[in-house]
């Protein structure tokens, strides 16, 4: 059974990742292969607590093969690269 799903629904989808629970917040865009039109993965912004509106946004990327699942209010992930998460992984050790 194939269900379509739009990107704003998807934007509407919190992403959690799936090891420790960490809400990594919503999906912005997505990276799309041009030759199989297939999603490659999800980009979500990360903007600063501390900056205001013009202060430049971190992005995480997920790709398709970490996304364990696409339920109706979330989406669960194994595994996010980014720079946010880099940090936050070398403070925990």
């Amino acid at each position: 059974m194939i269900i379509i799903v739009t990107l704003s629904e998807l934007q509407l989808k919190e992403v959690i990742l799936i090891e420790d629970g960490r809400r990594l917040g919503n999906i912005y865009d997505l990276e799309i292969n041009p030759s199989t039109g297939r999603i490659e993965a999800f980009i979500l912004l990360v903007r600063d607590k501390k900056g205001n509106f013009f202060s430049k946004s971190d992005e995480i990327i997920i790709p398709w093969d970490q996304i364990v699942r696409i339920g109706s209010d979330v989406i669960l992930v194994r595994e996010a690269k980014g720079p946010l998460l880099l940090a936050q992984s070398n403070t925990h050790k």
